[in-house]
């Protein structure tokens, strides 16, 4: 693995995506969007989740969703009654339905009444990010009304998953700096401690770069490719999953 090669490729593919033209065509223009801390958090997870697909197809289901609640998520969950949630009847992006969506809002509806943001759902600085998404988990399903289908949407380590749509949605949430793109909301959890997203472009470039060598794309892939990526930048190695992503929609592994 040739370092110095590989530090400067990604470093000018990060300068290049990491601009606020990104945004538009990528979910991440869902959180975007608002301008409440809990919309944002609400909408960032929702659109992370869903984010399997066209880019485009994603972006429309969210905005559909967000239609569905009135405009306004964070006020549409605490506020609801129950014939509100006709609204909800017929939602489906892929494999998730309504009845997930509804579980979607009661979680969200049971964390906010009790916490002012997400954040405190997920890693604090005593956590690794093992822990932390296995203990979300187990969070986010600790309620009556889980339905068993549901627990497909929502990954963890401990089923060796690579937890790629959560672990966007937390560079999302915690990373910051002056290109605009990553929200930058959270400051409880260091950008060390994230892990990337393993979709399939960043899988192919980190093969492709020598930064990737375990056969199976999960956890365990998802953090030896965070560890390599450390070598290059300790402090905030999953910056470096707008470059790897970049250089996947060019081509570059194929």
């Amino acid at each position: 693995m040739n370092t110095s090669y590989i530090h400067n490729l990604l470093e000018e593919k990060l300068a290049l995506y990491n601009q606020p033209q990104f945004i538009k065509d990528d979910p991440i223009c869902i959180p975007h969007s608002f301008t409440n801390l809990q919309d944002k958090e609400i909408m960032g997870f929702w659109a992370a989740v869903l984010a399997w697909g066209q880019r485009k197809t994603i972006i429309n289901k969210c905005k559909e969703l967000v239609k569905r609640m009135d405009g306004s998520p964070y006020e549409f969950i605490i506020n609801h009654s129950e014939s509100d949630l006709k609204a909800i009847e017929g939602f489906k992006h892929r494999t998730f339905n309504d009845t997930d969506a509804l579980y979607f809002i009661s979680f969200f509806k049971n964390h906010y009444s009790k916490n002012s943001s997400l954040e405190s759902a997920f890693i604090s600085k005593s956590q690794t990010a093992e822990e932390s998404l296995s203990n979300f988990y187990t969070y986010f399903f600790s309620f009556e009304d889980a339905p068993q289908r549901t627990h497909k949407h929502i990954a963890s380590p401990t089923k060796k998953s690579a937890c790629k749509r959560i672990n966007m949605f937390l560079r999302w949430m915690v990373r910051q700096d002056d290109k605009g793109v990553d929200l930058g909301l959270w400051k409880n959890i260091p950008t060390s401690q994230l892990v990337c997203p393993l979709d399939v472009h960043v899988d192919r470039v980190g093969r492709k770069l020598g930064l990737l060598t375990r056969p199976q794309s999960d956890w365990l892939a998802a953090t030896e490719l965070t560890n390599n990526l450390k070598k290059l930048d300790p402090n905030d190695p999953v910056k470096y999953d707008f470059a790897l992503f970049g250089l996947g929609l060019e081509g570059f592994a194929k």
